[in-house]
């Protein structure tokens, strides 16, 4: 498989992960109490991130760029590249993914769920519709 078929395929994923994350947040957003909710809503992030920036990867190795073997070093290669514009907001999806594992401890899953909520979703829905564009 070449690489542009590679990205495309892989955002294919990343959409349906993305569609999954929309299903979940609005579930949430109708009963903000509701424990299996925001569990899902965790889970549905981990997947979400994870594909997010595999696809910037494959799309950025696509594009010529080779320094982007991990997550942060494809963040940033994505931010110098004007693919993504708050590096920032995306390396602490990075924290917050490395500790999503503690979930069950009520403050972790509390600021997860406020970071999903206020911080992710707006820039994996920006990164959605700018890759969403360039197919």
């Amino acid at each position: 498989m070449n690489n542009d078929d590679r990205w495309k395929q892989r955002f294919q994923n990343f959409s349906n992960a993305y569609q999954t994350l929309c299903r979940v947040l609005d579930r949430y957003e109708q009963n903000l109490e509701d424990e299996i909710t925001k569990m899902a809503l965790v889970q549905s992030f981990e997947f979400t991130f994870e594909l997010a920036w595999n696809v910037m990867k494959d799309y950025l190795e696509n594009e010529g760029y080779d320094q982007v073997k991990n997550s942060k070093q494809t963040i940033r290669t994505a931010f110098q590249a004007e693919l993504i514009s708050d590096a920032e907001t995306w390396m602490g999806a990075i924290e917050k993914r490395n500790l999503a594992s503690h979930a069950y401890n009520n403050v972790i899953l509390n600021e997860t769920i406020a970071f999903i909520h206020k911080e992710f979703f707006p820039i994996v829905k920006k990164l959605h519709e700018e890759l969403k564009n360039l197919l």
